[in-house]
């Protein structure tokens, strides 16, 4: 039964996170921590930084990882992994044709003028979802790792947005900088 809810969990991310793997993540954690418990939240955190790190896609590597955490297969790996790209395989193949007739249309620029921001929504909604409790600490509780947490994440958010910081060695040094404090 893990099988057949694996698969339609992930198509139907696929079918509906537009934007990319970081537009998905919040879609995911729905799915896989909230609706059908095959991960924590603390669990999920940590293929999201995994997969953060791991080259490729993030809405594949997760997938990949989820399908590996909650069947404990490789099979169910690539499962996942499959689930989630095959709608974009489908609507790219079957939009093609029409896309590269009509991509000057004032119709279709519009669309996509709508979709940008939505974009943007899910992705700004995906940021709130990792800054929970797991991940940042409570002031009630461990205020500590709450303002450590809160010090990692603005330096690397200004040394990102501001000065373009190369992302591989912000995620090297928050590393480290955990390593240290914690």
């Amino acid at each position: 039964m893990i099988w057949i809810q694996l698969f339609f969990s992930f198509f139907k991310i696929g079918v509906f996170g537009f934007g990319g793997g970081y537009a998905m993540l919040s879609m995911i954690q729905g799915e896989v921590v909230l609706r059908h418990g095959w991960l924590t939240a603390q669990e999920f955190t940590d293929i999201v930084a995994i997969s953060q790190m791991t080259p490729g896609p993030i809405g594949i590597n997760s997938a990949t990882y989820i399908g590996y955490t909650a069947t404990g297969s490789v099979w169910g790996a690539a499962l996942a992994s499959f689930a989630l790209v095959l709608p974009s395989f489908i609507l790219m193949l079957t939009l093609f044709r029409f896309f590269m007739k009509y991509h000057e249309s004032r119709s279709v620029t519009d669309v996509f003028a709508g979709l940008r921001p939505a974009v943007i929504g899910l992705i700004a909604s995906a940021a709130l979802v990792l800054m929970n409790g797991e991940n940042f600490g409570t002031p009630q509780g461990d205020s500590r790792q709450f303002i450590a947490s809160i010090v990692i994440f603005a330096a690397v958010f200004v040394a990102n947005f501001f000065f373009r910081a190369n992302a591989i060695l912000l995620i090297v040094l928050a590393g480290i900088a955990g390593f240290l404090i914690y």
